[in-house]
């Protein structure tokens, strides 16, 4: 698998995933490198691409507006491969409050692409069960099984194209 962080040029692929999901400011564990340590177990996967929006240079202290060059270009990146990508995994952590996740999780909500784990105790876990089962998103209960699942879709995909 290529991982390609924020705010790389996003590269045209055959099969790609974005890893949407908690990270509170980068104080979250790194549920994202699991992922891919996990999925470059497969050699099948290879070829995909990984959209992380972990941001190695992020900063805490850039403001959070549409002026701020940074700020503009990590929202606009993560916009843009998300509507790239042919899989969103879309991981909440319970003990987070994850708004922009959420947010997320709205806007894709009738793309087909997502694949859900909010794990029991994220404060939204009614509301996020409910948007997953009247737009049929598949969900999952633990971010393993989440793994594994955005991992056999990948393989589809891989196979198809």
């Amino acid at each position: 698998m290529r991982t390609i962080l924020p705010p790389a040029i996003l590269a045209p692929s055959n099969v790609s995933v974005f890893l949407a999901g908690t990270i509170d400011m980068g104080h979250s564990i790194d549920w994202q490198q699991k992922f891919i340590d996990q999925a470059n177990k497969e050699k099948t996967l290879d070829d995909v691409i990984v959209f992380n929006p972990r941001r190695k240079s992020w900063d805490h202290t850039w403001t959070q507006s549409i002026e701020n060059k940074q700020f503009s270009e990590q929202v606009n990146w993560e916009l843009d491969a998300m509507e790239n990508a042919d899989v969103i995994l879309l991981f909440l952590e319970a003990n987070s409050k994850s708004p922009i996740s959420m947010m997320e999780l709205g806007l894709f909500a009738d793309s087909g692409k997502l694949m859900v784990c909010c794990e029991e105790g994220f404060w939204r876990k009614g509301n996020i069960d409910i948007v997953c089962k009247r737009k049929g998103i598949d969900q999952y209960v633990t971010f393993d099984e989440l793994s594994a699942a955005v991992i056999a879709k990948l393989k589809k995909f891989v196979n198809i194209k």
